[in-house]
């Protein structure tokens, strides 16, 4: 007798199972089935699961369902090994699967079934002692049970994702911090438009991470309501009113979180748009994320032939055939990244909007992009901060030389002149070849130290026009005052 196999049966027929494998025949189906993606279930999914698995056998434990003290310790601790990450590597199913996450569950229910075999000292596939279905999966359907699980995966990657929002805008800040006092152009529709200061630029991307981060924050407050307990479409059909109204209180108390449970079940069943609320939002971050990677790209360019503004922390070598190349790596990876979060929401829009009637048989799509997601952006964010941000330096010197040759700085000499006056005088010293400020002090203007205060870091970060005096030569060579709103 070949003792290497073990023989499963559904109703199906039989098929023979790796004779110490934790899994069984629903498992082996779906890896016949699904050969799609070629990747496991996200790692979070399955702990998650874990710990759902956990509250129902809480629950029908104090409902009387086992009046064996040992099976019911061994399928409890078999549920905690799995909320630890122990048992992951044994859900071997496709991340993208049909059945509306029924082969996960099943995987999960069967290994937890066989980990409880051995803990009682038994082999697993002996199902008469700890079934997967009557056990495991007593009083639950998959249509609870995985988007309870998804919910609390996405909780819990979603937190390392706002720690790490937290440290990138922390960073945006001491950036800030760095480059107050160094003015430089600002620009609209890539064209030199007023004076800014390179420290403000980096406020306002800080004060974008801000806003994610308070997103991401919010986000844990609409997945916090679960249909659990409501088992094949809301009705709870097969579960008793005590277990009904009690699972969702065990999970809070197993999970530390404030899980609650819907009040129409049905409706938590049937619809999906959670998803891509909190999709939403995580495409949000994303578009922060390409968009000030585009920023720090372009004001890097060059260096010596570009705009050269900053200087990005050198990573690696840019070519294999151009020497001393050296591209902005980081803000490309992540710019990556972005994409993909953004067409992963795409995903989730049409698979959520693809249910029918009582059930969303996409879920599995919906998991799979959701949780990368959200891990994508947690490691966006870390190597932003950590590999560019953090070593982010200003060339002080070129942003001085592009302030004083673009005309730019003639704004700042709208209170004094008037809009056509002043640019009369930014053609004037273009085609003259001249800066702002010497054609300033060649038209005798005001004095160039008086300019020199209205481009000044402090000046053209502050909120509005304040009085000032400019002093202006007279006719004798001597000053006099212009008082200008």
């Amino acid at each position: 007798m070949d003792q290497t196999f073990r023989t499963e049966s559904d109703f199906l027929g039989e098929m023979k199972i790796p004779a110490d494998a934790l899994w069984g025949i629903h498992t082996a189906r779906a890896i016949e089935n699904f050969p799609l993606s070629l990747r496991p279930v996200h790692p979070a999914l399955i702990r998650a699961y874990g710990y759902v698995k956990l509250a129902c056998a809480m629950t029908n434990r104090r409902l009387g369902v086992w009046d064996d003290a040992a099976k019911a310790d061994a399928i409890e601790r078999a549920c905690r090994e799995m909320a630890d990450g122990l048992l992951t590597e044994h859900v071997r199913v496709d991340a993208l699967q049909g059945g509306a996450g029924t082969s996960t569950n099943m995987n999960v229910n069967e290994v937890l079934a066989n980990r409880a075999l051995q803990l009682l000292g038994d082999k697993p596939g002996n199902y008469a002692r700890v079934s997967p279905t009557d056990d495991i999966n007593r009083h639950q359907s998959t249509n609870d049970t995985y988007p309870t699980a998804l919910r609390l995966a996405a909780i819990h990657r979603l937190r390392p994702l706002e720690e790490q929002l937290v440290a990138l805008q922390e960073s945006f800040q001491a950036a800030e911090r760095r480059f107050e006092h160094v003015v430089k152009i600002g620009r609209t529709e890539m064209q030199d438009a007023v004076l800014t200061t390179l420290g403000r630029e980096m406020s306002a991307y800080a004060e974008a991470f801000n806003r994610d981060r308070w997103r991401v924050y919010k986000c844990e407050e609409r997945l916090r309501v679960v249909n659990l307990g409501g088992t094949a479409i809301g009705t709870g059909v097969t579960a008793p009113r005590q277990y009904i109204f009690g699972v969702s209180e065990t999970l809070r108390q197993v999970t530390g979180i404030g899980f609650a449970r819907a009040e129409n079940l049905v409706e938590a069943t049937q619809n999906a748009d959670v998803w891509v609320e909190v999709s939403g939002i995580l495409k949000a971050c994303a578009t922060s994320l390409l968009k000030i990677c585009s920023d720090l790209r372009f004001m890097s360019c060059g260096p010596q032939a570009g705009i050269g503004e900053i200087r990005l922390p050198q990573r690696q070598s840019g070519s294999s055939i151009m020497p001393g190349k050296v591209n902005p790596v980081i803000p490309e990876a992540v710019s990556q990244a972005a994409m993909r979060v953004m067409s992963n929401d795409a995903a989730i829009a049409v698979a959520c909007a693809s249910g029918n009637l009582e059930l969303n048989p996409f879920l599995p799509l919906v998991a799979d992009c959701l949780l990368e997601s959200i891990d994508l952006l947690a490691r966006s964010c870390d190597i932003l901060r950590r590999l560019c941000v953090d070593g982010i330096e200003a060339d002080e010197t070129r942003c001085r030389q592009e302030v004083q040759a673009s005309t730019a700085a003639a704004t700042a000499l709208v209170p004094v002149l008037g809009y056509e006056g002043a640019s009369e005088l930014a053609w004037r010293a273009l085609r003259a070849g001249r800066t702002i400020r010497e054609q300033v002090a060649l038209e005798e203007i005001m004095l160039p130290e008086d300019f020199d205060a209205l481009v000044s870091a402090e000046a053209v970060c502050r909120l509005g026009q304040v009085d000032i005096d400019h002093p202006r030569p007279d006719e004798g060579g001597k000053s006099k005052t212009e008082q200008v709103s």
